[in-house]
C-alpha cells in the first residue's frame, strides 16, 4: 500500500493523470508557452480543489487568482489548508465549505418566523 513518489515528464495535456483528481504523490509535468495556454490547460478537467503556484511575481499571483478555477490556490506553499479558512472545491471537486465561518454556515439552517407584532391595534 505504498506508491514511490514519481514525477511522469512529456506528458500529454489529455492523459488521464492529468484531467483526474490523483490522491498520491505523483506530479506530471506539462509544458506550455504563455500565461494563457497554462490558463486553459489548468482548468480543462472537471475537477476543481486546489491549485499551487510558486512565483516572486506578485502581478502573476492576482493573475492566477483570477483565471484558475479551484476552491484552494496555494501560492510559494505547498501545505494551504488551515482550520480557520474556508477548505473545498469546485466543478466535480465539492460543494460548499468546511472550515472558518463559511463551513460553520454549511450546517446551519436559516429559518424565518413571521408573528404578528403584539403591540399592533392597541
Amino acid at each position: 500500500y505504498f506508491y514511490r513518489p514519481t514525477v511522469l515528464v512529456d506528458v500529454p495535456a489529455d492523459a488521464r493523470v492529468v484531467t483526474e483528481e490523483i490522491f498520491g504523490p505523483v506530479a506530471p509535468i506539462v509544458t506550455f508557452s504563455t500565461e494563457e495556454e497554462a490558463f486553459e490547460l489548468a482548468n480543462a478537467t472537471e475537477y476543481g480543489l486546489a491549485s499551487y503556484a510558486y512565483t516572486q511575481d506578485p502581478s502573476r499571483l492576482f493573475r492566477l487568482s483570477d483565471h484558475l478555477e479551484y476552491g484552494l490556490m496555494g501560492f510559494n506553499a505547498g501545505v494551504i489548508s488551515n482550520a480557520a479558512a474556508p477548505f473545498g472545491g469546485v466543478k466535480q471537486s465539492g460543494l460548499g465549505r468546511e472550515g472558518g465561518a463559511e463551513g460553520l454556515a454549511e450546517y446551519t439552517t436559516v429559518q424565518y418566523i413571521g408573528v404578528k407584532d403584539p403591540y399592533a391595534g392597541r
